[in-house]
């Protein structure tokens, strides 16, 4: 009855997003390592319980697209998030479906957008399938070779929760340096928006300059063209070919 119970933990733990479980994991780990649990069996309980939250997310967004779509856009984080996302999928498809999971936060941007866009079900699934396999087998393998290795149940554990945190650290503030980085270099460039009436800033000088059409007309009738303003691609929800 405790085995089941334990493997009833799991698909818990692991079916629904952010839900902490690292520590579960690799102790799943180290007791399949001393003959406790089977260790495939494991494997087939998380990776299976991981797809299926995946799966279910991403219908969740196929079928109430609009919805899902709109909160998203409510947060300027979400917002940013659903563009660059739906960009690469569409540019990378099936690789970058399975690589999205291992970025933080990337279970559930990656399921809600291909939901949104409508990716096809069977690609999509099989890209799940394979990255919670993937996962899977990291986070039990960490519990399961660290016992292995040191013979202690303790030590395994506590060997194997350190790395995972260690990963999981990396894998936050890594994304985070790289959009701060981002965020510098956009602030250094000339940022200029023509229009009647506009003002013309200067990210290097800080200085504004107001132009309108009545200065144009005073330079003898020539306007002098503005440069060209182009915008972000957004979503548009269109369905996935």
């Amino acid at each position: 009855m405790a085995v089941l119970a334990l493997y009833g933990l799991l698909v818990l733990t692991t079916l629904p997003p952010l839900v902490p479980n690292s520590a579960l994991l690799v102790s799943a780990g180290v007791l399949a390592a001393h003959g406790d649990l089977f260790l495939p069996f494991v494997l087939l309980v998380v990776a299976g319980s991981a797809t299926l939250g995946d799966l279910l997310m991403y219908l969740l967004a196929r079928r109430f697209g609009g919805p899902v779509r709109g909160w998203m856009r409510r947060s300027v984080r979400r917002r940013v998030l659903l563009e660059w996302t739906s960009r690469r999928i569409e540019r990378y498809g099936l690789p970058f479906v399975l690589g999205v999971r291992f970025l933080p936060n990337g279970r559930i941007v990656g399921a809600l957008t291909s939901g949104v866009l409508r990716y096809p079900l069977r690609r999509y699934l099989l890209g799940a399938a394979l990255a919670e396999a993937v996962w899977a087998s990291y986070s039990i393998g960490l519990g399961y070779l660290g016992s292995a290795a040191v013979g202690n149940r303790l030590y395994a554990a506590a060997i194997g929760i350190g790395i995972s945190c260690a990963v999981a650290t990396l894998g936050v503030v890594v994304p985070w340096v790289v959009r701060r980085r981002a965020v510098r270099t956009r602030k250094a460039r000339v940022c200029r928006v023509t229009a009647a009436g506009v003002v013309v800033r200067s990210a290097g000088t800080g200085g504004a300059a107001r132009r309108d059409e009545g200065d144009a007309a005073q330079g003898g009738g020539r306007r002098v063209p503005g440069p060209e303003v182009r915008s972000r691609p957004v979503v548009s929800g269109r369905p996935y070919r």
